[in-house]
């Protein structure tokens, strides 16, 4: 059984026993969320697409750290104006592994 859910503006296709790097979520460490928004879930009898979303479906998943990605380098420069900014950025995300399909 699998689900498509939409978390952080971004799709994912999610399986039992799945891990998943997500855009950062309001939740520590062990603790569980539950994702109500699913566009779609498949399994052996076939597959249910909501209209957009499928009514009662829910996935559940257990956070297992918060954490910030690697630093990529944001480098501007307009040649022979003496213009140059550099700038790092770390993204903060929410390591998750999913636990249950509601459907």
């Amino acid at each position: 059984m699998y689900a498509i859910q939409v978390t952080g503006g971004k799709q994912y296709r999610v399986a039992v026993g799945d891990t998943l790097f997500l855009e950062k979520l309001d939740a520590e460490a062990g603790e569980e969320v539950t994702f109500d928004q699913v566009l779609a879930v498949g399994a052996q009898d076939g597959l249910r697409v909501g209209k957009p979303l499928v009514e009662g479906a829910t996935v559940s998943a257990k956070v297992i750290k918060n954490g910030r990605g690697k630093k990529i380098i944001v480098y501007k420069m307009k040649p022979k104006k003496n213009y140059r900014r550099k700038q790092g950025h770390r993204q903060p995300y929410t390591k998750v592994e999913i636990t249950a399909i509601n459907a």
